[in-house]
């Protein structure tokens, strides 16, 4: 799934390339990518057309495209699921695969929506263009202005759970997601199990600034793709995965003491870890 880098890679694009530009028409070709908007592809497309996407934001993993004109004040909300795709193309482009839904952009320019998996969606945010209600309680993510990080510690260390549990609860603190918090806490020598509550402040924040420069990095490198599903706006892969030290890489020896890297089930999907560098807690009391 595209976590925090991977959207904001997109986000980017859009604000480059979408900003700006008036929604000639809509063309809805599969319902489900905006089953979570009420009024059905017709209402979606007629609201839509002839807005102007005055910009683009992001809060954790959700996107959205402010609009003007006859959406004014209204937001269309992105979320890209697994395999969610925000391409912009010519409008005599070959279709890419699971096209769900087309925006005429004018000047032969198209928005399209593509999404093999359909777990992610579009749909219209009533008055959302600042920031749309239905992700006003998503947490703020580390990369955003706004984020307090002594706020943030006050909030963690009251935490019953586990310290990666807690990192990726979104609305404690949003958009890291595996691949990042299993990176983060290679680099902070913290085990995922620990508890929130026994660490000390200046750990949390070296946790913080090290999640920050790990989503940094992976923005340099345009995200991390493992497959063709996750691709910026001109349909390239990233490359972080080239950069990373514990994620995916079992029995690889780890790149500080040369341990095996170990690979533990964790909520229904994978931890990876050095169990020499992030020693594995006594007794958690949660």
């Amino acid at each position: 799934m595209p976590e925090l880098p991977e959207v904001e890679v997109v986000r980017r694009g859009l604000a480059t390339h979408v900003a700006g530009r008036t929604i000639a028409g809509v063309t809805v070709l599969d319902a489900r990518a905006i089953r979570d908007h009420a009024g059905g592809a017709r209402d979606f497309s007629a609201r839509l057309r002839g807005a102007r996407v005055t910009a683009v934001y992001r809060r954790g993993k959700y996107f959205w495209l402010a609009l003007d004109g006859p959406g004014h004040g209204d937001a269309v909300l992105c979320h890209l699921g697994m395999s969610g795709q925000m391409l912009i193309r010519r409008c005599n482009d070959p279709e890419d695969r699971h096209t769900r839904v087309i925006m005429d952009l004018g000047d032969d320019v198209q928005l399209r929506f593509c999404d093999q998996r359909l777990f992610g969606g579009l749909r219209i945010s009533d008055g959302g263009a600042q920031l749309p209600t239905e992700i006003a309680h998503i947490g703020l993510d580390p990369l955003d202005a706004e984020f307090d990080v002594r706020v943030f510690t006050g909030r963690i260390r009251k935490r019953r759970t586990g310290l990666k549990r807690a990192l990726l609860d979104q609305s404690l603190i949003s958009g890291i997601g595996n691949i990042y918090a299993d990176e983060a806490l290679w680099r902070s020598r913290l085990h995922y199990a620990r508890d929130p509550a026994l660490l000390r402040p200046p750990q949390i924040v070296g946790l913080i600034d090290d999640v920050v420069d790990v989503m940094n990095e992976a923005l340099e490198a345009g995200g991390t793709s493992f497959d063709a599903l996750y691709v910026d706006i001109d349909g390239e892969r990233g490359y972080f995965d080239r950069g990373l030290h514990v994620y995916g890489h079992e029995g690889v020896g780890c790149p500080r003491c040369q341990t095996p890297i170990r690979r533990d089930r964790f909520m229904n999907r994978s931890s990876y870890l050095c169990p020499r560098c992030q020693r594995t807690p006594r007794r958690p009391r949660w």
